[in-house]
């Protein structure tokens, strides 16, 4: 294996660990509207995941930093081509941020009701943006000759990539139902038991046709093992939702994600993404790559960095591992962050 086989492989860690850890951050931010009846259970909501938000988007700051180093051609192509839907993804990524810290720093129930607004859109909005970005790297985009996207942003909403945009939003809805399951007690922790069955079903019907549709399409016998574990760990993770089970419901909903995005990688390699006006000109892990030198510089870097992340991001999530409910709210003075 080469090096820039490597760095295909990192990359898609970063993301399978982004999808995985945002995807719940998504889904709880989902969630403050379809499941929250009053502003207390939204606070419980938003508590659940105030101390790890920040944390789950280093993630896709890595990934894009990584693409950019070892993959330019690749990351010169996706960015230029999707710039307009990935450019609404940040505009919601950073108005999402604003609103987590400056939801409570006033008490008028206005300004408290439209940053909460502001949430759920920006939660809901990349959540379907994602699966649609990633199911148009995995189809394939207009790429020419020069190895430039030639397409427009209409073509980007093709059936197949809108698909994914619906499984991926039914998805990170549904592992964000399991999540609230898991960190909160009382009457909520049971509406999102029953709200996240009700989800993982739409889910399991709209997976089963996008990745079926993606093994026919590109996949080959590692990719429909992938496919096979994501479906059997999503009903894995409904099983153990209705036994009442949510540390295991959580940990199978998080492997269907793994599973699911690994399944789009294997598809995808050795292209990083393909041209459908002439396979000649896919972007491939060799001629998007950057020299040896740098792959070289950038492996040392990520061996010595990767562990330290990783080993910060769990005890963080150890530290803040109770679950809470409506009676751990407190009327919050003016300006305190809730």
């Amino acid at each position: 294996m080469q090096l820039h086989d490597v760095w295909f492989v990192l990359i898609a860690v970063l993301w399978i660990g982004y999808f995985f850890l945002e995807g719940f951050d998504f889904g709880v931010g989902i969630l403050t509207k379809l499941l929250a009846r009053d502003r207390p259970e939204r606070r419980v909501l938003i508590n659940t995941i105030g101390p790890v938000w920040d944390g789950n988007e280093v993630w896709l700051l890595t990934a894009g930093g990584a693409t950019f180093a070892a993959f330019p051609e690749w990351y010169a192509t996706l960015f230029s081509g999707f710039y307009l839907p990935l450019l609404l993804i940040l505009v919601c990524l950073i108005v999402r941020g604003v609103a987590f810290e400056y939801r409570a720093k006033r008490p008028e129930e206005k300004w408290q009701r439209n940053w909460e607004t502001a949430l759920f859109w920006t939660s809901l909005i990349p959540a379907f943006g994602w699966g649609v970005a990633f199911g148009n790297i995995v189809r394939g985009v207009k790429i020419d000759q020069h190895l430039e996207y030639v397409g427009n942003v209409w073509d980007l909403l093709n059936p197949f990539a809108l698909l994914g945009g619906l499984v991926t939003l039914t998805l990170f809805t549904f592992h964000g139902a399991v999540f609230t399951a898991l960190k909160t007690v009382g009457d909520i922790r049971e509406r999102a038991r029953k709200l996240a069955l009700r989800v993982g079903l739409l889910t399991a019907v709209l997976a089963l046709a996008f990745l079926t549709w993606t093994q026919l399409d590109r996949g080959d016998g590692t990719s429909l093992a992938a496919m096979i574990v994501a479906v059997v760990a999503l009903v894995a993770a409904l099983v153990a939702n209705q036994v009442g089970r949510e540390g295991w419901s959580f940990a199978f909903s998080g492997v269907t994600v793994v599973a699911a995005v690994a399944m789009l990688f294997l598809t995808l390699f050795p292209n990083v993404m393909p041209s459908t006006l002439n396979a000649d000109w896919n972007l491939t892990v060799s001629n998007a790559s950057s020299s040896h030198y740098t792959l070289t510089i950038m492996t040392w870097c990520a061996g010595i960095a990767t562990p330290i992340i990783l080993l910060y991001q769990g005890w963080t999530y150890w530290v803040f591992r109770k679950r809470i409910g409506t009676q751990h709210i407190a009327d919050a003075p003016a300006g305190a962050v809730h």
